[in-house]
């Protein structure tokens, strides 16, 4: 029997999950200005997944790249749903709602 896609889809669903509170935690300490990071952490994900040789690394670092990748994404769509008032602004952030 061969477990590899069930633990890459395993991998897949908790990288994924993961990075839905990630995405609302950085938004609501630091703003969208904190992007960069997860463009650091794509790019070496990228990497990483480009120099691994084991199929399940290489492919669990893809997908942690491309999950972080669409994070700035949501970032900025976290700022939207912020400003509609869905989730809670930061008050001891500096920079105030537009």
């Amino acid at each position: 029997m061969n477990f590899n896609g069930l633990i890459i889809g395993a991998a897949t669903f908790l990288c994924i999950g993961a990075f839905h509170p990630i995405v609302i935690k950085a938004e609501y300490y630091w703003g969208v200005g904190c992007w960069w990071l997860f463009l650091l952490v794509g790019l070496g994900g990228i990497a990483g997944s480009l120099v691994a040789t084991n199929d399940i690394l290489s492919t669990f670092l893809g997908v942690l790249a491309f999950s972080s990748l669409w994070s700035i994404l949501e970032l900025f769509k976290q700022r939207k749903r912020v400003e509609k008032g869905w989730f809670p602004h930061n008050p001891k952030r500096s920079k105030k709602l537009p």
